[in-house]
């Protein structure tokens, strides 16, 4: 039975996950690796590449810093307005992101609240914020169990040796949960390669400007009918996609 479990859902999986994946790459790559290579060093390609990362660069940063401070919060106070605090955290999953992109263009747009004040929407400053709100709960959930988990215990002692709140925080805590910080980093970055939703909102997707590689995706397969280009894109996020999931695999060993 047990045989019978295990390859049902490897066949499964396969079905769903590595026969698409596989037909991508053999798309991408059966007029050889140059014209792969054309394809994915045009300008627009170039931009979308250098945007996603740039992207990520600022987003993983941000949310480092704030579910640091946010899972610390949670774990180590006891305030009114946690349960509340809580709810906002895991908010990002239950909401959908086409519903977070037009949040900020209600808030930010022309005809928004600040009433199109500071530039933000259809530049790169509206994709991060709507990246930075997706990726909101991964960091806080990886580490605020192990904040749990380690106890206050080297904490408390530290702090009766002399050590102040930031000694502790970088010698004794941070040590500690660097692992989990690490793992909702790789997340971090997998979710905000990815995103879409948000971004078809609050971006544009112009050419060179405000396009990010899964709107350019998106806009060769649709707008100009390149299938051909939207596969090579779409496989510069698989290898990327690919590369997340070796860290995540090497963390989770390490974690165990």
């Amino acid at each position: 039975m047990k045989y019978v479990l295990r390859y049902s859902a490897l066949a499964y999986l396969g079905a769903l996950v590595l026969v698409p994946l596989a037909m991508i790459f053999y798309r991408t790559f059966e007029h050889g690796f140059a014209a792969f290579w054309e394809s994915v060093s045009t300008p627009a390609s170039i931009s979308a590449i250098s945007l996603s990362l740039t992207i990520v660069a600022i987003v993983v940063p941000l949310n480092v810093v704030f579910g640091l401070v946010t899972a610390l919060a949670l774990a180590r106070g006891n305030f009114p307005g946690k349960g509340l605090l809580q709810a906002v955290v895991d908010l990002p999953f239950a909401v959908s992101p086409v519903i977070v992109g037009v949040a900020l263009i209600l808030f930010w747009g022309n005809d928004g609240w600040l009433g199109g004040a500071i530039p933000v929407i259809f530049s790169l400053p509206g994709m991060v914020l709507a990246t930075t709100f997706v990726t909101l709960p991964f960091v806080v959930r990886e580490v605020e169990p192990v904040l749990h988990e380690i106890g206050t215990e080297q904490e408390e002692a530290a702090a009766t040796l002399g050590a102040s709140k930031w000694q502790t925080f970088w010698r004794i805590t941070l040590p500690a949960i660097r692992v989990g910080v690490a793992y909702g980093v790789v997340l971090t970055v997998a979710r905000s390669l990815g995103e879409f939703g948000a971004l078809t909102v609050v971006a544009g997707g112009v050419a060179g400007e405000s396009q990010t590689l899964t709107l350019l995706v998106h806009a060769r397969y649709i707008d100009d009918h390149n299938a051909f280009g939207a596969y090579s894109a779409s496989t510069v996020l698989m290898f990327l996609a690919v590369l997340t999931l070796i860290l995540m695999t090497t963390l989770q060993r390490r974690r165990a």
